[in-house]
């Protein structure tokens, strides 16, 4: 089975324990993830909510700011170009 067919076979519900897993960092048995698994599942994560959740309820989602230097009222600034870190 390859990762998309994997994606396919997810449902909200192992959504919903594949990202308490991942806050706690173990699974619901008390088993440890690795960190091979942790990648995995932020992989799945990540895919799932992009096919299934609006943009604005996403892991991580930052809503664009308000700007006041240039362009008409009620534009939104483009992000600007600095990598993301990752603690």
């Amino acid at each position: 089975m390859n990762f998309d067919d994997v994606l396919k076979s997810i449902t909200p519900e192992v959504y919903e324990n594949l990202k308490t897993a991942i806050e706690l960092g173990k699974w619901a048995d008390g088993r440890k993830l690795t960190q091979e698994q942790k990648e995995n599942c932020m992989q799945a994560v990540i895919a799932y909510e992009l096919k299934h959740i609006p943009a604005e309820e996403r892991t991580g989602y930052v809503p664009p700011k308000a700007h006041s230097h240039c362009g008409s009222d009620g534009e939104i600034a483009e992000p600007e170009d600095q990598p993301l870190k990752w603690q």
